[in-house]
């Protein structure tokens, strides 16, 4: 049985060597999200460290899918800080630990993230992922749409340059 949760910032404060164990995870299989080979659990650590103000602020919102009192998957959604972007958010982080995968978590991360935005009173949803990957099927499946792909956006974690495709979804009126 999984359960989608939003952590505030104490709980996420506390979840973070889960939190870092599913990001060293991802990039040890491959997943392009922002990480090289070597990543280690002290920097994956840093880097939840570090959403932790906006969280604070208000301006992130981080769920977690936990199974069996353990984490096994993230999202998190960003809202846009723009002036002329209070209605847009950014999906990222949309991760599940490698054995935890092929259960549906990713689809309900992704449900309550699409949810949380809505819930914001935002109405447009953006994000991005690997050309190719279990990401971009998830999403086409959920009724994302493609609005372009950027040839080699980024390096995947064993350092190939790899293309991203880009996604937006209306979530409200």
């Amino acid at each position: 049985m999984v359960s989608i949760l939003k952590l505030d910032a104490a709980a996420a404060r506390a979840a973070i060597p889960q939190l870092a164990d599913i990001l060293v995870d991802a990039v040890a299989h491959g997943a392009s999200v922002n990480f090289m080979a070597g990543f280690s659990p002290a920097e994956a650590a840093r880097f939840w460290q570090g959403q932790m103000e906006a969280i604070e602020a208000g301006g992130r919102v981080l769920l977690v899918a936990e199974a069996g009192g353990r984490i096994v998957g993230t999202v998190v959604v960003t809202f846009a800080p723009q002036p002329n972007g209070p209605h847009r958010a950014e999906i990222g982080k949309m991760l599940v630990h490698s054995g935890a995968r092929r259960q549906g978590i990713g689809s309900a991360l992704l449900q309550a993230a699409e949810d949380a935005v809505r819930a914001s009173g935002r109405t447009l949803a953006h994000l991005d992922t690997q050309t190719g990957s279990a990401g971009e099927a998830l999403y086409r499946a959920h009724g994302w749409i493609e609005y372009g792909v950027m040839p080699g956006h980024s390096f995947t974690p064993d350092g190939t340059l790899a293309s991203a495709t880009f996604f937006y979804k209306q979530v409200g009126p």
